[in-house]
C-alpha cells in the first residue's frame, strides 16, 4: 500500500493544507517565527508517515511514527497559541483542533496494530 492511500496521511495532509490557507492571515512579523513553526510542525507529521511507510523495517516505520506524534503534539500547542493570540477564530480552532486529534488517535491505532 502507497502511504497516500493511507487515510492517516490524508488526514494529516488535509491538516497541512488548512494550516497553510490559515497562516496567511497571521500578522507579517510572524512570518519567521510562528507562522514557519507552525507550518514545519504540520508538515512533519505526513512526511514522518510518508517516510516510515519507505522504511524497509517495521520498527523504523513505528520510530517514524513517533516523530510524526511528536509533530501533532507539538501543532497542538501551536493550534493553542495561535488562538490566544488571537490570530486564529474560535471556528478555526476547534476545526484544527478536532482534525489534529483524530491523527494523533489514527497515529496511536496504526502505531498498536504496527506493534502486535
Amino acid at each position: 500500500m502507497d502511504y497516500k492511500e493511507l487515510e492517516v496521511w490524508q488526514r494529516a495532509h488535509e491538516v497541512t493544507l488548512k494550516i497553510y490557507k490559515i497562516t496567511k492571515d497571521f500578522p507579517k512579523n510572524e512570518q519567521y517565527g510562528l507562522i514557519s513553526q507552525i507550518r514545519r510542525a504540520a508538515s512533519a507529521i505526513p512526511m514522518n508517515i510518508a517516510e516510515g511507510k519507505g522504511c524497509i523495517y517495521k520498527k523504523e516505520y513505528i520510530r517514524y511514527l513517533g516523530i510524526a506524534r511528536g509533530s501533532a503534539s507539538e501543532l497542538e500547542y501551536q493550534i493553542i497559541l495561535s488562538k490566544d493570540l488571537g490570530y486564529i477564530s474560535e471556528e478555526q480552532y476547534n476545526y484544527l483542533m478536532d482534525e489534529n486529534k483524530r491523527v494523533l488517535k489514527m497515529l496511536n491505532k496504526l502505531i498498536q496494530a504496527l506493534r502486535k
